[in-house]
């Protein structure tokens, strides 16, 4: 039998969220085939738990459909509903369909499943709220995180890099941007200053800044103010995670990234400093994570997508996360826990 998972929305972490239900598909299914974005495909095509990673490039409806009726899924699970991934099972004639319940496109759902979140739940984990899709099919997981295969061209690349910018062990890696920091000129970098620098600091080593293309000139800034190795832009996913696994820790803003690392099994700080941003939820799943909430009151309704000015990450709790990082015994010279 044959399944496709249509996670074709959000960010990296949601995608790879979903990856979980690609494992619990497996139970039941013997093939498990991905449709996703292409931002996204590279780090799906990581995940073990999938055959193949298929795109959806834009193409139209009908010639998208085609391809995959040509494929004969028996089941399609659909964990980021839009009108448009809705469509597309019941177009490509995939008989079993799970997808989003109470949305105006639900009936096109054999299988329409209620998500928490829509609730009032906050607490739930987004890899449990995703799972309740592939348990519409009596299909269950135990795994404690997504998985994320690291090859060897990712590691040579990885070297590479920690050649070219003569980055030798041990060193930590701070991510300070989101998927929205890019999109907002007002992006602060104080308290990813001061961070950088108490890290240094207390570690005795140096801190290599992480993150995308979009993220070189602030990047740029903070390792003028701090004498950190910007390494934004320079690197794929795949090379990412095998710098993290060489890192003694990632302190890292709530992110794809974040994910990947603690994925990997990099000790991983995950940074919440929205108190939009609903921790429980979006946690780095791993073996050694720690969470820092926000310590900032944010105005009633206030989200991150609208704030005018991000004072809470400028405001950044720069003591909790270097005790974050002792508490998982990562200074230099330390045994690690």
């Amino acid at each position: 039998m044959r399944a496709l998972l249509i996670c074709a929305g959000g960010g990296i972490g949601d995608s790879l969220m979903a990856s979980m239900c690609a494992n619990a598909l497996h139970r039941k299914y013997e093939t498990v085939d991905a449709l996703t974005l292409p931002a996204h495909a590279d780090t799906l095509q990581h995940v073990p738990d999938f055959d193949e990673v298929l795109v959806d490039d834009g193409a139209s409806i009908s010639d998208l459909s085609k391809m995959l009726a040509e494929r004969t899924y028996d089941s399609a699970v659909v964990t980021w509903a839009t009108r448009r991934t809705a469509v597309l099972p019941t177009r490509a004639r995939i008989p079993v369909r799970v997808g989003q319940a109470n949305r105006l496109y639900s009936a096109l759902f054999t299988h329409r499943v209620p998500v928490l979140s829509e609730y009032g739940d906050v607490i739930t984990h987004w890899s449990q709220i995703l799972l309740d899709f592939a348990r519409a099919l009596g299909c269950d997981s135990d795994l404690p995180h997504p998985r994320f295969v690291i090859g060897p061209d990712d590691r040579e690349e990885a070297g590479d890099l920690l050649a070219r910018r003569k980055i030798e062990e041990p060193f930590g890696i701070v991510h300070p941007t989101c998927s929205i920091s890019s999109q907002r000129d007002q992006w602060p970098i104080e308290g990813w200053i001061a961070l950088v620098r108490a890290l240094q600091e207390y570690c005795e080593f140096p801190m290599v800044l992480s993150g995308a293309t979009a993220d070189a000139v602030s990047n740029a800034k903070i390792a003028a103010a701090t004498g950190a190795i910007s390494i934004a832009g320079e690197c794929g996913i795949g090379a990412f995670a095998a710098l993290a696994q060489e890192a003694r820790f990632i302190a890292v803003m709530h992110s794809g990234p974040m994910h990947v690392a603690a994925a990997v099994g990099t000790p991983t700080i995950g940074i919440f400093p929205l108190q939009a941003d609903f921790p429980d939820r979006w946690a780095p799943l791993g073996e050694r994570v720690r969470v820092v909430r926000a310590s900032f009151r944010c105005p009633p309704g206030e989200r991150m997508e609208t704030c005018p000015d991000y004072r809470c990450v400028r405001a950044l709790p720069v003591t909790r996360i270097v005790a974050a990082v002792g508490g998982l015994r990562l200074r230099a010279g330390e045994k690690v826990a």
